[in-house]
């Protein structure tokens, strides 16, 4: 793995990670996204199906919360979990925790940490956690961490607890690596935990990249349990702290317009949960993230004027779990005679092939197939998003793609 940054604008880092997979012939571009999945299928999708969206990102992303249970499958097999699961081509992170499932906190110790599978509660040891790893055979993983200080007033001394734990943690985990055979090829990010405790961060990121790692995981700022600006705040310490050949991923952030903040910031890559999580929904992405518009919508934009095809059709206030102002839901009876695609310009099968009244239809009814389309539409749309994005860098207009998406991030209801 290789980290070449080509352009740095205002923090914001635009390149590529090269030399991937087996073979080392895979790239995957930041700022970018690795392709989430449960249980190492996309939701609601065949791998045939999956295959047919535009540009998939080049690294797929497994959880230990859904692996940990066929441990023994897995270490009977030996070829690795990617060959296991159909796809011996992809390149394999291996994250600790599901991005889109919240886990239930209160279980971490010294020495272990917790996992929830569809059978409960699965304790690991370090040992226990790098043979499943071995196991799994993935080309970079996460480290061993205590993430369990992201809710409200936990206290200095538990997020200083859980620095301390998670480095020892990753020491454990960096040793028995090298005794690992199965495990020689294999890439360990260390995690930089630090909840909202700027001290504990920094100490963190600085102790985490003294170690012989491959890149960084960002954790805790998943639960938007702090502001904005504190999350700014402590994001730009952390990347003071590490290298600028290693890159940057950051857990629990997909919309939008954190993920633009992040970027700025200097994080390289981010988890595609967030197109799920609007799928469960019943909605479909809808917000448009071309910086090179027309005038008059441009115009439109900035007086907070701006029609459904433009900045989406529902403009709740965002909440964790909730609906949000970059996706339409189909649900909505107003789509039951509404034959227009979900997106005029959008290529993907479902925009190319269905309406949105046939998908409302089908969601009403409780039809599989709902799932499957707006899958393909989601994906097909943030994946878009993020080639915007780079280019949008390459050509110095990065101000005005964020102008645009906070334009449709916080409009009047009213006025939709």
């Amino acid at each position: 793995m290789k980290l070449d940054i080509s352009k740095v604008v205002n923090g914001c880092r635009l390149g590529s990670i090269r030399h991937l997979g087996k073979n080392a012939d895979q790239v995957l571009d930041v700022p970018g996204c690795i392709l989430y999945t449960r249980c190492g299928a996309a939701p609601h999708l065949t791998q045939e199906t999956l295959e047919t969206i535009e540009k998939m990102p080049a690294v797929t992303q497994v959880t230990l919360s859904t692996l940990a249970e066929h441990q023994e499958v897995l270490e009977d097999y030996k070829a690795g979990a990617a060959s296991f699961l159909g796809v011996p081509n992809s390149v394999l992170y291996c994250s600790l925790h599901d991005p889109a499932s919240p886990f239930p906190t209160g279980f971490m110790t010294n020495k272990t940490v917790s996992v929830w599978g569809s059978g409960g509660r699965i304790e690991m040891t370090p040992s226990k956690f790098m043979a499943l790893q071995a196991a799994v055979k993935p080309d970079w993983f996460q480290s061993m961490a205590d993430g369990d200080t992201s809710g409200q007033h936990t206290s200095w001394k538990r997020v200083r607890k859980s620095v301390d734990r998670t480095l020892v943690f990753l020491d454990e985990c960096l040793k028995l690596q090298k005794e690992s055979p199965n495990l020689k090829n294999s890439q360990v990010f260390g995690v930089v935990e630090g909840a909202d405790v700027l001290e504990e961060r920094v100490r963190s990121a600085q102790e985490t990249a003294k170690r012989p790692v491959a890149g960084f995981v960002l954790d805790g700022f998943q639960n938007h349990t702090m502001s904005k600006e504190l999350q700014s705040k402590l994001i730009s310490a952390i990347m003071a702290e590490l290298p600028d050949d290693k890159p940057r991923l950051i857990q629990g952030i997909g919309r939008p317009d954190d993920v633009l903040d992040c970027v700025e910031a200097g994080v390289d890559l981010f988890e595609s949960f967030f197109p799920y999580q609007v799928t469960e929904r019943g909605c479909a992405l809808s917000f448009n993230y071309s910086y090179q518009i027309d005038p008059e919508t441009e115009v439109l934009i900035k007086n907070n004027i701006v029609n459904d095809e433009v900045a989406g059709e529902s403009c709740t206030e965002v909440l964790e779990g909730q609906m949000t102002s970059f996706e339409m839901d189909l649900k909505d009876k107003r789509y039951c005679d509404d034959f227009s695609p979900l997106l005029h310009d959008c290529s993907c099968y479902c925009c190319r092939n269905h309406t949105r009244a046939y998908i409302h239809h089908l969601l009403i009814t409780n039809e599989l197939l709902s799932g499957v389309l707006l899958m393909i539409h989601n994906f097909h749309h943030y994946f878009g998003f993020f080639r915007s994005l780079r280019q949008a860098l390459q050509d110095g207009h990065l101000d005005k793609l964020k102008q645009h998406l906070v334009g449709q991030r916080c409009l009047d209801p009213q006025k939709t």
